[in-house]
């Protein structure tokens, strides 16, 4: 079985993962050190410092796994100078510079069955600086520039199709009840099916989410940043069963950790 082909192209997703990192690399340096221990407001649980670092790391850790087709046991976790802001930059940089000299159709190790290809670390690497370049914009007070519609679309595909309908299998996380989630953003539409045992996502049709238990809806950003956990029911619109809603969102929390 293969995933689904994503919803934007995979050079788009290059020019993502460079705007969105530099715009949190503007928030970033503008807002240390006075706000290095500011409380990230979708992720209480993690500091604007600490998110800072953990992009850094990630950034890191994909470049080698590019780089040498594999896992990499070590690499580089916190700045050895203290300079937060250049360890993320130097971080984004080379990743970018990775992720360019390769075709995003070719072979490449992953942790996604489904995807063994270079374009997933692209795909993967854009949501991952975009989700956390709201993050620090948040914590920093100021204003969390929007996310673009195709790409909050292609978000939303991507979380539900790899961490709803793979990442809480490989956690051995389900629930005991049943339930059937329509997501509808702009022009595309998704069901979430959660049971005991499996929790699988697909692309839908106008009938499927008509026959939904509940309905989630908004504008692609909404319902995006609403899907990672950071922002509140209230951004979003829900028809049908709330419960079945509060069991997805339930769902999602893990994976998405």
């Amino acid at each position: 079985m293969t995933a689904p082909r994503p919803l934007i192209d995979y050079g788009r997703m290059l020019d993502v993962i460079g705007i969105e990192g530099e715009l949190m690399l503007s928030t970033a340096a503008s807002a240390l050190p006075s706000a290095a221990q500011a409380v990230v407001p979708g992720c209480p649980d993690r500091t604007l410092e600490e998110t800072l670092r953990h992009v850094g790391e990630v950034h890191r850790m994909t470049r080698l796994w590019v780089r040498d087709g594999r896992q990499p046991a070590q690499w580089q976790r916190a700045p050895a100078d203290g300079d937060l802001v250049g360890f993320v930059r130097t971080g984004l940089r080379e990743l970018v510079s990775e992720l360019s000299a390769h075709d995003p159709g070719q072979p490449c190790d992953t942790w996604w069955p489904e995807d063994r290809t270079h374009g997933f670390w692209r795909r993967r690497m854009a949501h991952e600086t975009t989700v956390h370049r709201v993050d620090v914009q948040a914590a920093a007070g100021g204003p969390v520039h929007p996310v673009d519609s195709e790409v909050a679309l292609d978000g939303i595909d991507e979380l539900l199709f790899l961490w709803f309908g793979y990442r809480l299998g490989e956690l051995g996380i389900s629930l005991p009840q049943r339930g059937v989630v329509a997501l509808s953003a702009a022009d595309q539409r998704w069901i979430a099916v959660f049971e005991p045992g499996r929790s699988v996502a697909s692309r839908a049709e106008e009938a499927q989410v008509r026959a939904a238990d509940a309905v989630v809806s908004g504008e692609p950003m909404e319902v995006y940043l609403w899907s990672w956990g950071r922002l509140p029911d209230q951004s979003i619109r829900i028809s049908g069963d709330h419960e079945a809603v509060a069991r997805l969102w339930t769902l999602l929390r893990p994976a998405t950790q």
